[in-house]
Protein backbone atom coordinates (compact mmCIF):
# COMPACT_ATOMS: atom_id res chain seq x y z
CA UNK A 1 0.00 0.00 0.00
CA UNK A 2 1.05 3.36 -1.00
CA UNK A 3 -0.48 6.58 -0.05
CA UNK A 4 1.07 9.41 -2.24
CA UNK A 5 -1.14 12.56 -0.95
CA UNK A 6 0.36 15.55 -2.40
CA UNK A 7 1.53 17.81 -0.15
CA UNK A 8 0.00 21.42 -0.07
CA UNK A 9 2.87 23.36 1.78
CA UNK A 10 0.91 24.95 3.93
CA UNK A 11 2.65 24.23 7.14
CA UNK A 12 5.57 25.87 5.27
CA UNK A 13 4.16 29.28 4.75
CA UNK A 14 2.60 29.87 7.96
CA UNK A 15 6.21 28.90 9.80
CA UNK A 16 7.72 31.34 7.36
CA UNK A 17 4.90 34.16 8.11
CA UNK A 18 5.72 33.18 12.22
CA UNK A 19 9.49 33.83 11.68
CA UNK A 20 9.08 37.26 9.88
CA UNK A 21 6.62 38.50 12.55
CA UNK A 22 9.22 37.24 15.23
CA UNK A 23 12.28 38.95 13.41
CA UNK A 24 9.85 42.42 13.30
CA UNK A 25 8.99 41.98 16.86
CA UNK A 26 12.93 41.08 17.86
CA UNK A 27 14.04 43.96 15.36
CA UNK A 28 11.08 46.60 17.48
CA UNK A 29 12.40 45.58 20.86
CA UNK A 30 16.28 46.03 20.03
CA UNK A 31 15.18 49.66 18.49
CA UNK A 32 12.76 50.64 21.59
CA UNK A 33 15.76 49.03 23.90
CA UNK A 34 18.24 51.50 22.01
CA UNK A 35 15.76 54.25 22.19
CA UNK A 36 15.73 54.12 26.11
CA UNK A 37 19.29 53.50 26.40
CA UNK A 38 19.72 56.76 24.82
CA UNK A 39 17.08 58.76 26.44
CA UNK A 40 19.18 56.84 30.03
CA UNK A 41 22.81 58.27 28.90
CA UNK A 42 21.03 61.87 28.11
CA UNK A 43 18.88 62.36 31.44
CA UNK A 44 22.58 61.06 33.35
CA UNK A 45 24.72 63.75 31.30
CA UNK A 46 21.89 66.59 32.52
CA UNK A 47 22.21 65.60 35.85
CA UNK A 48 26.20 65.25 35.88
CA UNK A 49 26.22 68.63 34.01
CA UNK A 50 23.39 70.15 36.41
CA UNK A 51 25.55 68.82 39.65
CA UNK A 52 28.53 70.13 38.05
CA UNK A 53 27.34 73.90 37.73
CA UNK A 54 25.62 73.72 41.27
CA UNK A 55 29.27 72.55 42.62
CA UNK A 56 30.40 76.02 40.65
CA UNK A 57 28.08 78.22 42.49
CA UNK A 58 28.96 76.28 45.83
CA UNK A 59 32.49 77.24 45.08
CA UNK A 60 31.67 80.73 44.85
CA UNK A 61 29.53 80.98 47.53
CA UNK A 62 31.89 78.96 50.13
CA UNK A 63 31.20 80.33 53.64
CA UNK A 64 34.71 79.68 54.85
CA UNK A 65 36.09 81.54 52.17
CA UNK A 66 33.30 84.20 51.14
CA UNK A 67 33.53 86.46 48.05
CA UNK A 68 32.99 89.94 48.11
CA UNK A 69 30.24 89.89 45.79
CA UNK A 70 30.67 94.15 45.59
CA UNK A 71 34.28 93.51 43.96
CA UNK A 72 33.44 91.14 41.89
CA UNK A 73 33.39 92.70 38.40
CA UNK A 74 33.96 90.30 35.74
CA UNK A 75 33.09 87.09 35.46
CA UNK A 76 34.70 83.94 35.40
CA UNK A 77 35.46 80.61 34.33
CA UNK A 78 36.21 77.71 37.28
CA UNK A 79 37.03 74.16 36.09
CA UNK A 80 35.33 71.46 38.45
CA UNK A 81 36.32 67.21 37.41
CA UNK A 82 33.75 64.58 38.08
CA UNK A 83 36.46 61.95 37.99
CA UNK A 84 37.85 61.40 34.63
CA UNK A 85 35.87 64.21 33.04
CA UNK A 86 36.33 68.07 33.39
CA UNK A 87 33.97 71.07 33.20
CA UNK A 88 34.71 74.74 32.35
CA UNK A 89 32.15 76.45 33.95
CA UNK A 90 31.32 79.72 33.37
CA UNK A 91 30.53 81.87 36.29
CA UNK A 92 28.68 85.34 35.05
CA UNK A 93 29.30 88.14 37.27
CA UNK A 94 26.58 88.19 40.53
CA UNK A 95 23.80 90.53 39.80
CA UNK A 96 22.63 92.38 43.12
CA UNK A 97 18.97 91.83 42.78
CA UNK A 98 18.22 94.19 46.81
CA UNK A 99 19.89 95.75 49.42
CA UNK A 100 18.09 96.55 52.84
CA UNK A 101 19.80 98.39 55.14
CA UNK A 102 20.34 97.18 58.53
CA UNK A 103 19.15 99.38 61.72
CA UNK A 104 22.02 98.85 65.25
CA UNK A 105 18.90 96.86 66.61
CA UNK A 106 18.41 94.21 64.47
CA UNK A 107 18.17 91.24 66.67
CA UNK A 108 20.11 88.84 63.96
CA UNK A 109 23.92 91.14 64.57
CA UNK A 110 25.67 89.39 67.51
CA UNK A 111 27.48 91.27 69.28
CA UNK A 112 30.70 88.86 69.86
CA UNK A 113 30.98 88.92 66.12
CA UNK A 114 33.64 91.16 65.27
CA UNK A 115 32.04 92.37 62.12
CA UNK A 116 28.68 92.78 63.34
CA UNK A 117 29.72 94.87 65.78
CA UNK A 118 30.64 97.25 62.83
CA UNK A 119 26.72 97.77 62.95
CA UNK A 120 26.25 97.87 66.01
CA UNK A 121 27.21 101.03 68.14
CA UNK A 122 29.40 101.29 70.32
CA UNK A 123 33.40 98.86 70.99
CA UNK A 124 30.79 96.91 73.09
CA UNK A 125 28.57 95.94 71.19
CA UNK A 126 26.24 97.64 72.36
CA UNK A 127 23.49 99.86 70.79
CA UNK A 128 22.60 103.52 72.13
CA UNK A 129 20.27 103.62 74.92
CA UNK A 130 17.24 105.98 74.64
CA UNK A 131 15.89 108.00 77.47
CA UNK A 132 13.15 105.64 77.66
CA UNK A 133 15.54 103.10 78.31
CA UNK A 134 14.76 101.68 74.82
CA UNK A 135 17.81 100.87 72.12
CA UNK A 136 17.84 103.83 69.20
CA UNK A 137 17.55 102.11 65.82
CA UNK A 138 20.59 104.01 64.15
CA UNK A 139 20.91 103.01 60.49
CA UNK A 140 24.45 101.72 60.22
CA UNK A 141 26.95 101.12 56.95
CA UNK A 142 25.66 97.44 56.85
CA UNK A 143 23.39 96.19 54.62
CA UNK A 144 21.96 92.71 54.27
CA UNK A 145 21.86 92.03 50.13
CA UNK A 146 19.92 89.78 47.52
CA UNK A 147 22.33 88.45 44.91
CA UNK A 148 22.17 86.27 41.85
CA UNK A 149 24.73 83.69 40.65
CA UNK A 150 24.58 82.22 37.32
CA UNK A 151 26.45 79.09 36.35
CA UNK A 152 26.58 77.99 32.60
CA UNK A 153 28.25 74.72 31.36
CA UNK A 154 28.25 73.31 27.59
CA UNK A 155 29.60 69.39 27.83
CA UNK A 156 31.08 69.48 24.25
CA UNK A 157 31.20 65.70 23.73
CA UNK A 158 27.32 64.75 24.32
CA UNK A 159 25.96 68.98 23.37
CA UNK A 160 24.67 68.97 27.15
CA UNK A 161 24.07 72.18 28.42
CA UNK A 162 22.58 74.32 31.43
CA UNK A 163 22.11 77.65 32.67
CA UNK A 164 21.54 77.42 36.87
CA UNK A 165 21.07 80.10 39.10
CA UNK A 166 20.71 80.67 42.83
CA UNK A 167 20.00 82.81 45.04
CA UNK A 168 22.86 84.36 48.19
CA UNK A 169 21.86 86.71 50.99
CA UNK A 170 24.63 88.31 52.33
CA UNK A 171 25.50 90.85 54.57
CA UNK A 172 27.96 93.57 53.86
CA UNK A 173 30.02 95.67 56.41
CA UNK A 174 30.54 98.46 54.04
CA UNK A 175 28.80 100.83 52.82
CA UNK A 176 27.30 99.76 49.38
CA UNK A 177 24.05 99.46 47.64
CA UNK A 178 22.82 97.68 44.56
Amino acid sequence: MTNNQRQSGATLVVSLIMLVVLTLLVVSAIRFGNTNLRVAGNMQVQTEVAAVAQQAIEQVIDADNPVDFTTTIAAQTIQVSTGPVSYDVHIAKPVCNITVPILSTDPSLNPNDVDDRKCIGDAAGDPPIGPDGNPIPNQTTCNQQQWEVQADVLDGRSGARISQHQGVARRTYIPTAC
